[in-house]
């Protein structure tokens, strides 16, 4: 092509005058400006903006407030697999912001990556509820269905997370900044408006609302799914008023290309005749403008920073795993209100609205004026030191309800209580292998047992022969046990006779801090007994025994039963927190039907108030050291950088996730050893962080290009000239 060849013809610059008039071309209409909310310079459409963060962080973290209840509960995995599986989960939801934002960036834009990606959010939300209903299939189709859901989810909460808030910056014209850096202020806002009511709530539709004869999670996960489909339909209303910027480009991937390419070219040019350049990315000035160098020079300054940082991460999200299986061990009563475990992540939006004030106007001033530099790496130092205390305190609590805890029966163990359910007092002797006397009491009528009694066995199974002597009879009788069990042994009237039946007591049957009964039938009829809940409890006749049913804790005075041809109300009392009882139906006066109450396991004595350090501590950790890390990194990168930054900020809390949940699957510790050890790993990458952060030196963004005119070599300087002299020529 020839370069001196003009687009305009000779007789461009030879036209004859005109003598005659021409007429004026009609002005172009000025561009009509977007409306604005009542007069201001705010643009209208930010307000459909905001309402959709609103109600899509509504929906995130009201599904993910009972998400580890779920996993444990409803799917009836371990706490362990619970956890990993929860901060799977949360890593996804971190790792898929750099796909988002490349969808946006290169391809379709930020409008429409959030309309697709919604879509995609809602697909994963109907899912997921599907997945709760337990009239749908069997645990294998609930377990797919809330994988496949949640995988959706993490993609589509995940892909607008970085294209929502700079889409509502978008809006604004560059004469608006102040406007605009209030809207963020709002848009924070509202993101923790969101997971403040949806905390607070969905633990509410989950375990005070039962369905299908138990705690209802279809609801708790449904409710938040609407909210979603409300937040796309409100997003979508305002099309017609946004303005909706092309895509331009995505620098994450010009960033990593420029890496790689450097990487590559210093591993080709390792000869030593070679000229060695000043810095390892000059290696890329071959292919890259100098300043796009310059840019990833200062960009790798801050990610190196960067490398401690996932550890933080990793005991601030366990509020939502480890945390919440705590308080489900913990009384919720507080006197004026009664918590579900779950709620008590209520307790961290809260306090991070109350201490971001609080930090700003009040310590860091105080700091300031005491003479001390408190410096932004200082600051997230000592945010590091205070998650650290904040997890001793979660060891110290955990050991504490470990010792109030029943005792579990260990290996060649079983726990053994004696339930009197005849008449008169019976004598109970139960042998050993060589005869001697494992057991020997002599129980009253409806005597109360104070605890279990610890019986060895040889093996992992054991036929146990007991002797039981009532009035002048004796009766032999023989029962089989297994290991790390407990068992009741009822004894029964049998006409003039007595015989026995051993019941097993299953562990852990109290859930979310509720109460589990069960019934023994004495009467000779059937008998159906309404709980609150959907479905009646059936308890055969003549001493059947009826499985285990959670309830809300509380007053029982009243429950309604039936038999075939009678109704009758039993009084239970208090079903306090956390406890297991066994109730005797016996009509043995003429009040009518009666209920012997005795407790299977102790309720809960340890407060879920106990859990108010941890959060205090873990929040002011969070508030001094994400926001100022945040505001740290955006003041050392430069302008060009910032999306970089914040991906990889998203990708720390990814990593972080992803320790936990190594963590859970490989460590093998007892919990209060594993919040220690997470204490611990803390305090040491905090020690590492120290030394690195004293040895940075920080950078003014207006001096990095006069860095990069000193800095660029002097080979890479002429290559440079060189071309400039060529385009000229």
């Amino acid at each position: 092509m020839n370069p001196f060849r003009k687009n305009e013809s000779k007789e461009t610059f030879f036209l004859p005058v005109s003598t005659e008039e021409v007429p004026p071309r009609p002005p172009s209409l000025p561009k009509k400006p977007p409306p604005k909310i009542c007069g201001s310079n705010y643009p209208l459409s930010i307000a459909f903006i905001v309402v959709n963060e609103f109600c899509e962080r509504f929906s995130y973290y009201g599904m993910k407030a009972v998400l580890t209840l779920y996993f444990l509960y409803f799917l009836h995995w371990t706490e362990d697999t619970s956890t990993s599986v929860y901060h799977a989960f949360n890593s996804l939801c971190y790792f898929t912001p750099i796909l988002g934002a490349a969808i946006a960036d290169s391809w379709l834009g930020k409008f429409k990556t959030i309309i697709y990606l919604s879509l995609v959010y809602v697909v994963g939300h109907v899912i997921k509820s599907l997945g709760a209903l337990p009239v749908l299939g069997g645990h294998m189709v609930h377990t797919v269905l809330s994988l496949v859901g949640l995988s959706l989810i993490a993609l589509g909460t995940g892909g607008i997370k970085p294209c929502v808030a700079a889409f509502g910056g978008d809006q604004f014209e560059q004469k608006h900044e102040e406007e605009r850096a209030r809207y963020f202020s709002v848009f924070y806002l509202s993101i923790n408006a969101g997971s403040l009511i949806s905390t607070f709530i969905t633990p509410m539709l989950r375990g005070d609302v039962q369905c299908f004869g138990g705690d209802c999670y279809a609801l708790a996960f449904g409710v938040p799914g609407l909210l979603m489909v409300i937040a796309l339909v409100v997003f979508a209303m305002g099309s017609k008023m946004y303005k909706k910027t092309p895509p331009e480009g995505n620098i994450v991937t010009q960033v990593v290309k420029c890496i790689w390419f450097a990487v590559s070219n210093r591993f080709k040019n390792r000869s030593g005749d070679i000229t060695k350049r000043e810095h390892w990315l000059d290696w890329a000035a071959e292919k890259y403008p100098k300043r796009l160098i310059m840019d990833v020079k200062a960009l790798t300054r801050i990610l190196f920073l960067y490398i401690p940082l996932p550890m933080f991460w990793a005991l601030l999200e366990q509020q939502g795993s480890r945390w919440t299986l705590q308080a489900t061990r913990m009384n919720g009563n507080l006197g004026f209100i009664v918590l579900q475990p779950e709620q008590m992540q209520v307790l961290n939006p809260l306090l991070v609205l109350i201490f971001i004030p609080l930090f700003d106007l009040v310590i860091y001033r105080l700091v300031s004026k005491c003479g001390i530099n408190f410096t932004s790496l200082r600051k997230m130092a000592v945010g590091m030191i205070l998650a650290c205390l904040a997890f001793a305190v979660v060891a110290v609590v955990e050991i504490k309800i470990n010792e109030m805890a029943p005792p579990q029966p260990g290996h060649q163990e079983i726990f053994l209580q004696v339930l009197n359910l005849a008449d008169d007092e019976v004598a109970v002797t139960m042998q050993g292998d060589e005869n001697n006397s494992l057991l020997a009491e002599s129980i009253k009528s409806f005597q109360k047992m104070p605890h279990y009694s610890k019986l060895h066995l040889k093996t992992e199974s054991k036929d146990f022969h007991f002797h039981l002597k009532y009035h002048n009879l004796s009766v032999y009788t023989e029962h089989s046990v297994e290991e790390k069990n407990r068992y009741s042994l009822l004894i029964r009237e049998d006409g003039k006779s007595i015989s026995s039946m051993m019941v097993k007591d299953t562990e852990n049957v109290t859930t979310n801090g509720m109460t589990a009964v069960r019934f023994v039938n004495t009467l000779s009829k059937e008998v159906n007994i309404s709980l609150g809940t959907n479905l009646p409890l059936s308890v055969g006749e003549d001493y059947g025994v009826s499985a285990y049913r959670t309830v809300q804790t509380g007053e029982y005075p009243a429950v309604q039963c039936k038999t075939e041809d009678d109704d009758f109300s039993l009084n239970l009392g208090l079903l306090d927190f956390g406890a297991a009882y066994l109730f005797v139906i016996t009509n043995s006066t003429n009040q009518g039907p009666q209920a012997w109450k005795t407790e299977d396991i102790p309720a809960t004595k340890i407060s879920i108030a106990w859990q108010l350090p941890q959060y205090v501590l873990v929040t002011a950790a969070e508030v001094m050291f994400s926001v100022t890390g945040l505001e740290f990194s955006y003041s050392q990168a430069p302008s060009s950088m910032k999306s970089v930054l914040q991906a990889a900020w998203l990708l720390t809390i990814g990593v972080g996730n992803f320790i936990v949940l190594a963590v859970a699957q490989f460590s093998g510790l007892v919990q209060w050893a594993e919040f220690i050890l997470f204490s611990c790993l803390l305090l040491v990458v905090c020690l590492v962080f120290s030394i690195m952060a004293y040895y940075y030196v920080p950078v003014k963004p207006e001096n990095i290009q006069e860095l990069a005119d000193k800095q660029i070599p002097y080979m890479q300087r002429n290559m440079i000239n060189l071309k400039t002299k060529n385009t000229k020529l």
